[in-house]
C-alpha cells in the first residue's frame, strides 16, 4: 500500500512539473504575443498620427490657397465697384 501511495505521489509530482513547464511555456508565448500586439498598436498609432498630420497640412494648404483666391476675387470686385462708381460721377 505504501509503495502504491509513493508511486501515485511521484506520478502526480511529475504531472505537476510537466503541467508547470507547459504553463510556463504558454505564459511566455502569451507574453510574446502581448508584446507583439503592443508594438503593432504603437506602430499603427504612429502611422495614423503621421497620416493625420499630413492630412492636416494638406487641409491647411488648401485653406490658405482658398483664402488667397477669395481675397483676389474680393479685390477684383472692389476694383470693379470703384470703377463703376467713378463712371457714374
Amino acid at each position: 500500500m505504501r509503495l502504491s501511495l509513493i508511486v501515485t505521489v511521484a506520478a502526480a509530482s511529475l504531472a505537476l512539473v510537466a503541467c508547470s513547464n507547459k504553463t510556463e511555456n504558454e505564459t511566455a508565448a502569451a507574453a510574446d504575443h502581448a508584446g507583439e500586439a503592443a508594438a503593432s498598436a504603437a506602430n499603427d498609432t504612429a502611422a495614423n498620427t503621421q497620416a493625420a498630420a499630413n492630412n492636416a497640412a494638406v487641409a491647411a494648404d488648401n485653406a490658405a490657397d482658398n483664402t488667397a483666391a477669395a481675397a483676389g476675387v474680393a479685390a477684383r470686385k472692389a476694383d470693379a465697384a470703384a470703377d463703376a462708381a467713378a463712371k457714374q460721377h
